[in-house]
C-alpha cells in the first residue's frame, strides 16, 4: 500500500491550501484516514481524521479553519485548510487504515509528507 501526499507550499498568513493523499495497491477496504504533522522540535499530532462511516474529529488548533474529507471511490482524502497561520507550518502526513484482504487485519500506513509553510 502506497500513500502519496500532493498539495503543499508555501502560502500568506490568512491564505488557503488544499492537500490530498492517494492511497494505492493492494487495498481490500480503508477503515480510517488521518492528517498529522510534524513541526521541527514537536511531537507529531493529528491534525483530522475521517472514518469510512464519514465520521470527523479535529484537533482543537484546527477547528473551524481546516475541513477533511474523502473521495472513498478513489482512496483518496483531502485536508482543506483555510485561514492558516504561522503556527501550522508543518510536514503535512497522511495516514490511512488499510486491509489488505477479506480476512486480514487492518494495518495503518504512511506518506512520506507534503511541506506547508505559512510566512510572510
Amino acid at each position: 500500500v502506497q500513500l502519496v501526499e500532493s498539495g503543499g507550499g508555501l502560502v500568506q498568513p490568512g491564505g488557503s491550501l488544499r492537500l490530498s493523499c492517494a492511497a494505492s495497491g493492494t487495498i481490500f477496504s480503508i477503515n480510517e484516514m488521518d492528517w498529522f504533522r510534524q513541526a521541527p522540535g514537536k511531537q507529531r499530532e493529528l491534525v483530522a481524521l475521517i472514518t469510512s462511516g464519514g465520521r470527523t474529529n479535529y484537533a482543537d488548533s484546527v477547528k473551524g479553519r481546516f475541513t477533511i474529507s474523502r473521495d472513498s471511490a478513489k482512496n483518496t482524502v483531502y485536508l482543506q485548510m483555510n485561514s492558516l497561520k504561522p503556527a501550522d507550518t508543518a510536514v503535512y502526513l497522511c495516514n490511512a487504515v488499510v486491509a489488505i484482504g477479506p480476512v486480514t487485519g487492518y494495518g495503518r500506513y504512511w506518506g512520506q509528507g507534503t511541506q506547508v509553510t505559512v510566512s510572510s
